[in-house]
């Protein structure tokens, strides 16, 4: 979901949870849509940076009937020029309405369809033995010029809500998702040693398909007293996935360097019949929110999921797998006082796992859904002065899907990862905004693999800690003027499954400066940027022993305006 249809994302975990029906363990990703309002509006957006990548990017609202229709419209076009010297095109459209056909419904259609073609290729990098591949050179793109990516998304449906009695509120969604990409590549570097030779592979996809049909309907009734709020919702939601993938042709070119050139002819590929699976699920629950001022505040779910999925490969008999576990949650928060709140919390989800990566040897398998849990307890303080602090400890348990002895990426043992979360948040002072956090854990695998030492205890990808800062100052020099300073820093994060190698702990510092001001009736921002500012070197994690560049220094100039 780009920017044309999504106003904002949020992710709720732990006390931010706290009045969400129906919590993940791993966390809710809320993405609030973007309405149509009641004014007419024109917003114009265009950036730039270091490498050559560049965008425009308009929405706009239309009345079209005085607080009842409004028809929302919106276009960008993008050149991509990336750090490992590739490029490609990119742009999306989307068209949404409003429909109040009274005060008690709202009726919101929606389209989205975003092209993406020309995309090249860049190489993934596999080293031999263990350890890291030697350093490559930024932005240096040796090819082969004619894999690129060409495929298309569509998202289209529409959301309702009906409130047709005081405290009842009925609300529907409805989607149909399309991922269509019709040409499609992955370039890997395998067996690569510390001189700098390797070996190509060349994969190409043949077409490849997703189509989802997913909805909900939910209902709730809500009484409010003068001290306590209750809230009862029932959910019924389904979801209808069908995928067509597999099929690939893979040429192995061979023995080559790391700063060989690759310009061969584009060979005629041999693609094999493909996979296809299916995915039905239905989920049916009810969830109970109650709140009594200044005491706190509790949330109670249960929900029972009918989950299957068909898996059809070729030369393979047919196979299903089935699961119909019950999920709930139970989380509440205790206000000590008006500063401070103790809240704790359990919850049990269904979740997929996503597919097999690029260099397994099932590359591209749908993986079965998975149990999670996560229990954690913790306070919110506010410190005063506008500041907020919030500590918790959390447990979160999971299976662990890596690459076996035999390259394909299966099931493994589980994950149990338990440490603490930090955060400080809030204005500290009237022009200094902070938000910063931190994430100390033990991320642990647990299993037979472990006990036999076939695996390590360390899960691929996780790092054991993580720390945040972001800063916002409005300058007191020139009206409209603000500073930004974002920093980060990650532990070493394992990257094989017996790890033996990491990659390396890593800061990384964006800087930014923002000027608002005005010209007429319009308001104008003018971004610059500089992402990466020192410049940090070195490789991000593709998965378990695979690498990609880790991004440059960049800078770059954004310029938006709301009409």
């Amino acid at each position: 979901m780009t920017s044309r249809i999504r106003r904002s994302t949020t992710v709720r975990v732990g006390i931010s949870a706290l009045g969400f029906p129906f919590p993940a363990p791993t966390g809710i990703v809320d993405y609030s849509f973007r309405t149509p309002g009641r004014e007419a509006s024109l917003g114009l957006a265009a950036g730039v940076d270091s490498y050559g990548a560049t965008f425009v990017e308009g929405d706009a609202v239309v009345p079209l009937s005085r607080d009842r229709l409004a028809l929302g419209i919106g276009g960008a076009g993008y050149y991509e020029s990336y750090y490992n010297g590739t490029q490609g095109y990119y742009h999306n459209a989307a068209v949404s309405l409003r429909w109040t056909p009274s005060e008690v419904i709202e009726i919101v259609p929606f389209w989205h369809r975003s092209e993406g073609y020309g995309d090249e290729a860049g190489p993934i990098f596999i080293a031999s033995g263990n350890g890291l591949p030697p350093p490559v050179r930024r932005r240096r793109f040796l090819g082969p010029e004619w894999a690129t990516y060409r495929g298309s998304a569509i998202n289209y449906g529409a959301l309702a809500v009906l409130r047709p009695a005081s405290g009842w509120t009925v609300r529907a969604g409805l989607f149909r998702s399309l991922f269509d990409d019709q040409q499609s590549f992955s370039h890997l570097l395998t067996d690569i040693t510390p001189d700098g030779s390797a070996n190509r592979l060349i994969i190409a996809d043949p077409p490849i398909k997703i189509a989802s049909t997913s909805g909900e309907m939910r209902l709730t009734r809500e009484w409010t007293g003068d001290e306590i709020r209750h809230r009862v919702h029932l959910s019924v939601r389904g979801r209808d996935r069908d995928r067509r993938y597999d099929g690939s042709a893979v040429i192995d070119y061979g023995p080559t360097r790391l700063t060989a050139r690759f310009d061969v002819p584009e060979p005629v590929f041999a693609f094999t019949e493909q996979t296809r699976d299916a995915v039905r699920q239905w989920i049916g629950g009810i969830a109970y929110e109650g709140l009594w001022r200044g005491v706190g505040e509790i949330g109670v779910g249960i929900q029972r999921t009918d989950y299957s999925k068909r898996f059809v490969a070729p030369g393979l008999a047919p196979d299903r797998i089935s699961n119909d576990p019950w999920l709930y949650n139970i989380n509440g928060a205790l206000y000590v006082s008006d500063a401070l709140a103790v809240y704790g919390g359990y919850t049990r989800g269904l979740e997929e796992s996503g597919t097999a990566p690029d260099n397994a040897a099932n590359r591209n398998e749908l993986l079965p859904a998975i149990l999670t849990t996560q229990r954690d307890i913790g306070l919110r303080y506010r410190v005063g002065g506008g500041m907020t602090l919030i500590a918790g400890l959390f447990d979160v348990r999971k299976p662990y899907f890596s690459l076996d002895a035999a390259n394909r990426f299966d099931l493994l043992g589980d994950i149990k990862n338990q440490g603490i979360e930090l955060s400080l948040a809030g204005n500290v002072t009237p022009r200094l905004n902070l938000v910063g956090g931190a994430v100390l854990s033990r991320p642990r695998v647990t299993g037979e693999g472990v006990r036999l030492g076939r695996i390590g205890r360390r899960p691929v990808g996780l790092a054991a800690r993580r720390l945040e800062l972001n800063l916002d100052w409005q300058t007191p020099w020139v009206d409209g003027l603000s500073l930004d300073l974002s920093a980060s820093h990650s532990s070493r994060i394992p990257a094989t499954v017996n790890n033996l190698v990491s990659i390396p702990a890593r800061p990384n510092v964006d800087i930014g400066a923002r000027y608002r001001f005005r010209f007429g009736e319009t308001a104008a921002s003018l971004r610059l940027g500089v992402n990466n500012l020192t410049d940090e070197r070195g490789y991000e994690l593709r998965g378990a022993g695979a690498y990609d560049l880790f991004n440059g220094r960049t800078f770059s100039l954004f310029l938006s305006a709301d009409f």
